[in-house]
């Protein structure tokens, strides 16, 4: 079973999948700057400012200010707000990504398509057309 295990780890698949997490978990950063930082400011613009995370049913019959003070006077809160929030972040990133996967897909084929065609080039008869003018002279 070690030995399977050393097998395993010395694969270079294994390599390739710990450098996509590391690379994977950047471009997360990197993603979630976008959305928090770039476009939920835009979003915030066509939704009139509404913060969502906000937003929440007490369980109970006391009143707290925010979703934050209900939270830490030990409330019962279903925050709904945040829900909310995480699956709008979610959807950004989603079609974030999927544009990004588009653009480097678009790429990559534009850089595989050879830019002419090699012309084909007659560098004489083949062995086949050699080997039928042999008989043809043979039977004359």
């Amino acid at each position: 079973m070690i030995q399977e295990f050393k097998d395993f780890i010395a694969k270079g698949n294994v390599m390739d999948m710990a450098v996509g997490i590391i690379i994977g978990a950047a471009f997360t950063a990197i993603v979630q700057s976008l959305v928090t930082d770039m476009i939920n400011p835009i979003v915030g613009l066509f939704t009139g400012g509404i913060d969502f995370t906000n937003l929440y049913w007490l369980y109970g019959d006391a009143t707290y200010s925010s979703l934050e003070s209900a939270r830490e006077a030990g409330a019962t809160v279903f925050a709904y707000g945040s829900f909310i929030t995480a699956i709008i972040n979610f959807l950004i990133i989603a079609f974030v990504v999927f544009m990004l996967v588009k653009l480097v897909n678009r790429v990559k084929s534009a850089a595989e398509k050879p830019d002419e065609v090699a012309p084909e080039v007659n560098t004489g008869p083949s062995q086949l057309d050699i080997l039928i003018e042999i008989r043809d002279a043979l039977n004359k």
